[in-house]
């Protein structure tokens, strides 16, 4: 029977019905009442022609008549999307192949040719930020080295357990100053070292390295350890904390090293000279690189960070790949369907990969996390139209008729899918921080529909064509989810609770939802550097696989070792207060900002009750100690005494500038801007830091601002939490609209969109609980997983309710359709789920751990997602059942 005939027969059956039996048949009481003329399905049945559809189930149960279950097949009003979409699948399916195909071609070329850029740690997140490009504004006015105008730095920490301070010592590290110095292109401007500092104190005169090494070699032990003792006194060793100057000893010292390099360098090349000064330390005598000696810049920071991002990928994806594979392999059992998921899974990525190279999107850290969402989609899109396919085909039908029927009920069902997934997924554009990974995502998606709703199909009906007939054998062919299979006797659970107690099991969970939404309300926030380190213990676990999967050394985890344990401080360790006031000119200034450093707050160093900070007073402090002529200009303007210049202070500032003591990197030229760089106590958190720094800044009587990289975090935690609550709502609300008007359209009862949601809600609440139940906290990386979970659940939910609703309204009892479809739907979506937590849960075993975590919270994602649909949802259909024929709610609203 064609699926014209089955139309015909449909409106047969209900002309024979009688208006009171009909719900779909106008009756006298309604004729011409205000609803009427509102009511879809009667906009519907104009649209389509004046075909009618099928009576619905509350129709039969009303008549009597017996319920039939046929599957779909008398629905023949499907809408123009799906009939071009079968016309093109069923007549043409090599024709659909080989265009996609090409397009992949031209998707492939703008990856290669546009891609390849890549951003990783903070500066994805920051460098848009308005606190960032107030700290470069900042940065750009006191001369500090950057890209643009050139220049770079390094630190070399050489350890040594007994004294790091002994004569041997100091040679080696002068012996290395000369040799960098010296070398040809390696572009060093100066370099420091205790070695340096103690030498100059011993003879003035000794300026280079060669000269310096002169000093300590003919020095006595005596004399080097007096000299030591001056230039901690005067200048402040770089040395460890464990120092004392009666012993002349510390276990770790710094050399600061500084090259001349050309503006807007590319950072590569600065981690190139960087990497060479380390060969030239390597090589002297008593140092050694995998022992006591590791070299720091920001420069191999940035480049161990992508190197870290690749060494991810090369753990995670072929294990992810592995899982998914084996998984996809059981779901299909048939070495054609096999294919066609993962070369349409393949494509999927290539035209993603291929949007981004033709957008000028760089690959980054928050980036990662849309291919997994992409293949988690994928593979359920695949797998369903797949499963439906083969129910068909058990029945007998042609391959023709089966994929028809299959896009007939699932194209809506992919599309309801689709255009949610990217209101959930675009809702994340309303941060800037998050905007491309929304744009991204929403276009990912956009090609997965295209990709698994047409050229899927249209690839199995081809191959199946050049199958048929021939003696290629078939293998496993049938259904997830059959009645006598294993997963058709356990997915029926939600069914069998819903005949028994539906309102009872629909209450307990939602108290559980609510009860996790409140509970998830306390998860923590996180955004600083450390938050992209690696996490030691795997990397120690990782070393031992083979070859080009091992990871490699990571010299900024032993730097953050030594400068947290040796040095006491953090990686970001200052807080910078700004001040821009032309008051910096009057007589009170240099008192005020004196002032304000009296008593710092708990979360700063301090010398006595001082904070420890770098400001235009420790310049003058230090050129007072040094030259005895500005002492006294110092002298003659300060009125109380304490060294601090409280009378034309301008003079004060002419002298200082006159002189090499660095003036210009505290106070601007023309007086009008200054800052104040005050470390911070390792221990302190960096919300109690900012919050600090923000109270000296506001207690000041000038125009003061704090900033630096702390502020700078902190602020795009503010705004990740903020973004994160906007797209969450912004999702659901666009998602609910959505599912409303669509099934308001499709099938004239808006109801059943209210429907999906329910189980959306609870797996979305259930999901923020476990956010603070396993201590993840939300993260940049993945503050999108909150929204993006909305489109995971509405994925399986809207396959489920598509499903039932195509049952229920062909007549069958609530139960009965309950049960064909999750045996049928629920047999595909349970598929989907093994294979999606199983191989994209892969990324919890990440060196990274924010992408540890994310893959944690995708698996639940998902997991939540798929059960709240299984054991959910149909306690909610019977719920809602039970209501509506009890208080006959179509009397009132036809579409409810």
């Amino acid at each position: 029977m064609t699926d014209t005939d089955r139309s015909i027969q449909s409106d047969s059956d209900s002309g024979d019905r009688s208006p009171e039996t009909d719900p779909h048949r106008e009756s006298p009481e309604r004729h011409g009442s205000r609803w009427d003329r509102f009511d879809p399905r009667r906009v519907l049945r104009s649209l389509r022609g004046g075909r009618k559809r099928a009576p619905s189930s509350r129709g039969d149960r009303e008549s009597g008549a017996p319920a039939r279950v046929d599957q779909g097949r008398s629905r023949s009003d499907t809408d123009p999307i799906t009939r071009r979409i079968n016309t093109v699948v069923t007549n043409r399916p090599w024709t659909v192949v080989v265009v996609f195909v090409l397009l992949t071609g031209v998707f492939l070329g703008g990856a290669l040719v546009g891609g390849g850029d890549q951003e990783a740690g903070t500066d994805q997140f920051t460098e848009d930020s308005e606190a960032q490009q107030a700290f470069d504004d900042m940065q750009e006015n006191f001369g500090d080295n950057s890209r643009d105008t050139g220049g770079d730095s390094a630190q070399l920490f050489v350890e040594d357990d007994r004294n790091v301070l002994s004569k041997p010592s100091l040679l080696r590290m002068l012996e290395f100053q000369d040799r960098v110095e010296n070398e040809d292109g390696l572009r060093v401007e100066s370099t420091t070292s205790p070695a340096s500092l103690t030498a100059q104190q011993i003879d003035p005169t000794a300026e280079t390295p060669e000269e310096q090494y002169r000093v300590i070699d003919r020095a006595s032990q005596r004399e080097i350890d007096a000299a030591i003792a001056a230039a901690d006194e005067q200048a402040g060793l770089p040395v460890s904390t464990d120092f004392t100057r009666k012993s002349a000893s510390a276990s770790v010292a710094q050399i600061a090293v500084t090259y001349d390099t050309a503006p807007m360098a590319d950072t590569s090349d600065n981690a190139h000279l960087q990497f060479q000064t380390q060969e030239i330390a390597n090589d002297i005598d008593g140092f050694d690189t995998d022992e006591n000696v590791v070299i720091f810049a920001d420069a191999i920071f940035d480049e161990e960070i992508l190197q870290l991002l690749g060494d991810t990928a090369i753990v995670v994806f072929p294990a992810a790949i592995i899982l998914i594979m084996f998984f996809l392999i059981v779901a299909y059992r048939d070495p054609i369907d096999l294919g066609l998921g993962v070369a349409a899974l393949v494509m999927t990525l290539i035209w993603t990969f291929g949007f981004m190279g033709f957008a000028r999107i760089p690959f980054s850290d928050s980036l990662i996390t849309v291919f997994p969402l992409l293949l988690a989609v994928g593979i359920d899109f695949g797998i369903h139209i797949i499963n439906r396919y083969r129910e068909e085909r058990a029945t007998g039908a042609s391959i023709e008729e089966s994929m028809g029927i299959t896009t007939n009920q699932l194209t809506a069902a992919l599309l309801i899918v689709t255009i949610t997934t990217v209101f959930s997924f675009a809702a994340n554009m309303v941060s800037e921080m998050n905007r491309e990974f929304g744009l991204v995502a929403a276009a990912g998606i956009v090609f997965t529909f295209l990709l698994f709703g047409v050229f899927l199909p249209a690839g199995k009906v081809g191959c199946d064509r050049l199958r048929e007939g021939t003696r290629f054998p078939e293998f496993g062919t049938s259904p997830l989810g059959k009645e006598d299979s294993f997963l058709g006797d356990v997915l029926p659970i939600g069914v069998k609770i819903a005949r028994v107690a539906p309102a009872v099991f629909l209450v307990a969970m939602l108290v559980v939802g609510g009860s996790a939404a409140v509970y998830g309300t306390g998860v923590d926030t996180e955004f600083d550097q450390e938050a992209f380190f690696p996490d030691e213990d795997r990397i120690e676990q990782y070393k031992s696989l083979p070859g080009p999967l091992a990871p490699g050394e990571y010299t900024f985890m032993q730097v953050l070792e030594h400068m947290e344990e040796d040095f006491e401080i953090s990686l970001d360790g200052t807080v910078t207060i700004y001040v821009e006031d032309n008051d910096l000119r009057s007589d009170g200034a240099l008192r005020e900002l004196d002032r304000s450093l009296q008593d710092p707050p708990d979360a700063f160093q301090t010398d006595g009750r001082q904070a420890d900070a770098d400001s235009i007073l420790s310049v003058i402090d230090s050129q007072r100690a040094a030259d005895p002529e500005f002492a006294r200009t110092v002298e003659r303007y300060d009125s109380s005494g304490d060294g601090i210049p409280d009378r034309d202070v301008d003079v004060v500032y002419d002298d200082l500038f006159a002189t090499d003591a660095g003036a210009e990197s505290r106070l601007t030229t023309d007086r009008g801007a200054t800052r104040i760089d005050i470390p911070i106590d390792v221990d302190a958190e960096q919300d109690e830091a900012v919050a600090d720094g923000r109270q000296i800044a506001s207690e000041m009587r000038m125009d003061a601002t704090a900033t630096g990289q702390l502020v700078i975090f902190e602020a795009v935690i503010d705004e990740m939490t903020d973004a994160a609550v906007q797209s969450l709502f912004a999702a659901f609300l666009l998602t609910t609209v959505f599912l409303i008007v669509s099934y308001w359209w499709l099938e004239g009862r808006a109801i059943y969109g209210v429907l999906n949601l329910v189980p959306v809600l609870l797996s979305v609440a259930l999901l923020a609980g476990s956010m603070r139940f396993f201590d993840i906290p939300l993260t940049p990386i993945n503050a999108p997983i909150l929204s993006v979970s909305i489109g995971l659940g509405v994925d399986y939910t809207v396959h489920f309710m598509h499903r039932f609703v195509d049952e229920y309204e062909e007549g069958n009892d609530a139960h009965d359709a309950l049960l064909v479809t999750v045996r049928g739907t629920g047999g595909a979506l349970t598929g989907s789920m093994l294979t999606t937590v199983c191989g994209l849960g892969v990324l919890y075993f990440a060196l990274i751990p924010l992408i540890m975590e994310f893959g944690m919270l995708l698996a639940l994602g998902v997991f939540y997602a798929w059960l709240c649909s299984i054991l959910v949802l149909p306690s909610t259909v019977v719920v809602w059942d039970r209501l509506e024929n009890e208080h006959a709610t179509t009397d009132h609203l036809p579409w409810a």
